[in-house]
């Protein structure tokens, strides 16, 4: 058995790492081709060093660009990979354009595809990954689906025959990595904060960096918490910010590079609190049982708001404030799964035991 995926940007090589290991261990023939979507190399080469992932067999190399010419670039590219490697699954993860790149160029070969983290839907129609995710589930063969909520919303879309329920890959990965921490107080260290005294903060989406307003409401909340807020800037934040004339440091905050996969997870566990408008990251922090604070008005991870660990806000005061409350409740919800999504997705597929 051979299964082909496709991967491009960080969350997706997080993914990809316990499914490459059950590969490994079933003897499933496993060939990574990485788009080159992130080429940064903390964004995307450090990854795989990290969570322990093989190589890519093939790098397509496509590089920054609009929407559209990224998924172009990588379609146009896609064609001879998967007519040389004849798989008998294409996986695609997640929601970004190498994700609807990867199935369209699949389908059209006729060549079945499954869509790891399928179902989840925001409902807004301005963001780019709620179209690659919602045109990825409907060309796919086989929906790998994270939550009974993405369950729920794949049979309202008259998916539920394609649709197989197999967990969160990520918890997999979080909890391997968490039970292998041992350098927090180093990572605390190079942040300059004390254990359970500061807050992560990420921002990334385009909805946030590229509007001036937005942007420097949310800077300026964060430097208004009333504890210490370490904001870990991607380059094109930075860049972002330059361009708005928006300084990222003052009060409350301060900046730093971003962190490998094992040290952003050490330092979450070790925080008060996270701040963030990523999806991956409000996850994350539910399964260590951090508060964290969206910045964003709707969510995929409904669950992590159900169950009161994470609160979704607009940028402005509503931010410092919801940063600064106490922890909810403790909780043993397991939404996500126990860390056996890797083995449950291999099954799907079919391969051997």
């Amino acid at each position: 058995m051979k299964v082909l995926s496709v991967v491009g940007a960080r969350p997706q090589f997080v993914k990809l790492a316990p499914v490459a290991a059950e590969c490994a261990r079933r003897g499933v023939e496993h060939v990574i081709v990485h788009t080159g979507q992130h080429y940064d190399p903390m964004l995307s080469d450090v990854f795989f060093d990290d969570l322990g992932i093989p190589d890519p067999d093939v790098h397509l190399g496509v590089g920054s660009g609009t929407h559209g010419e990224q998924t172009g670039a990588i379609l146009a590219r896609m064609d001879a990979v998967l007519g040389a490697q004849a798989p008998d699954w294409v996986l695609v993860y997640g929601d970004t354009n190498s994700t609807l790149a990867g199935a369209l160029s699949a389908v059209k070969l006729h060549l079945p595809v499954a869509h790891l983290e399928a179902g989840l839907r925001s409902f807004n129609r301005r963001m780019p990954e709620e179209h690659n995710r919602v045109l990825t589930d409907h060309a796919a063969d086989l929906l790998l689906a994270p939550t009974l909520v993405a369950m729920g919303h794949l049979a309202d879309e008259g998916l539920a025959g394609r649709a197989v329920h197999v967990g969160d890959v990520m918890v997999d990965v979080l909890m391997t990595v968490r039970a292998e921490l041992a350098d927090t107080p180093g990572v605390l260290e190079r942040l300059g904060m004390p254990a359970g005294g500061f807050s992560v903060a990420t921002v990334h989406r385009a909805e946030n960096t590229d509007d001036p307003a937005r942007l420097a409401a949310v800077v300026a909340a964060l430097s208004q918490v009333d504890h210490p807020v370490v904001l870990l800037a991607h380059p094109r934040l930075r860049a972002k910010a330059a361009a708005h004339g928006i300084p990222l440091e003052g009060g409350a905050l301060t900046v730093r590079e971003p962190l490998a996969y094992p040290d952003l997870v050490a330092a979450v566990a070790a925080s008060r609190g996270v701040v963030t408008d990523s999806g991956g990251l409000q996850k994350e922090a539910f399964v260590l049982r951090v508060p964290c604070t969206t910045v964003r008005a709707e969510t995929e991870w409904v669950e992590t708001v159900q169950l009161g660990w994470n609160v979704l806000v607009e940028p402005g005061p509503e931010v410092s404030a919801a940063a600064s409350r106490p922890a909810p409740s403790p909780t043993d919800a397991a939404p996500y799964g126990t860390g056996h999504a890797a083995a449950a997705v291999l099954e799907a597929l079919g391969a051997p035991g």
